[in-house]
């Protein structure tokens, strides 16, 4: 079960993330292509096993023209002996150019299926560098289950379209 600091957390970052558009105006948007198809490489530390592991990350995120907000689908999949997957929806803010966050509330389950799924809440951070339609960067991600929360840090590619 959640502790009261991870619901804290989560209330937090949905708060910034809905009273972000008072310190970002509309006029300022930087999204640059309303469809983005990405792919992240990452090395992930899994708190209550006290192990790291390979992690891939993939998301679609179609940006609102004229904002800084877009909404996809998200899937975290873990390479441990458990299999940890993750699949959710994609809340996505851009307050500068180059710097995206993703909310993305959803389900975890292992590699038996939706049997003991249960809720997940993953916060990341990206740091894009663009080279025409595609970005490369950094990928910071903290994730909340009641299997035990997980930081993943590595490279992330996104294709806009």
């Amino acid at each position: 079960m959640l502790k009261k600091l991870e619901y804290f957390a989560i209330l937090l970052a949905i708060a910034c993330l809905i009273n972000a558009n008072n310190l970002f105006s509309e006029e300022h948007s930087h999204n640059c292509h309303t469809h983005e198809i990405g792919v992240g490489a990452v090395s992930t530390y899994l708190f209550n096993e006290n192990e790291s592991a390979f992690g891939l990350h993939l998301h679609y995120i179609y940006s609102f023209e004229h904002t800084n907000y877009g909404i996809g689908l998200g899937y975290e999949r873990i390479f441990d002996e458990h299999g940890h997957n993750t699949l959710g929806i994609a809340f996505n803010y851009k307050p500068i150019e180059n710097l995206s966050f993703n909310l993305i509330p959803g389900i975890a389950f292992g590699d038996d299926g939706f049997d003991h799924s249960e809720f997940a809440f993953h916060i990341e951070s990206i740091y894009e560098f663009k080279i025409g339609d595609v970005h490369i960067g950094p990928l910071l991600e903290y994730a909340i289950d009641s299997h035990g929360n997980h930081l993943s840090f590595g490279i992330h590619i996104g294709f806009g379209l």
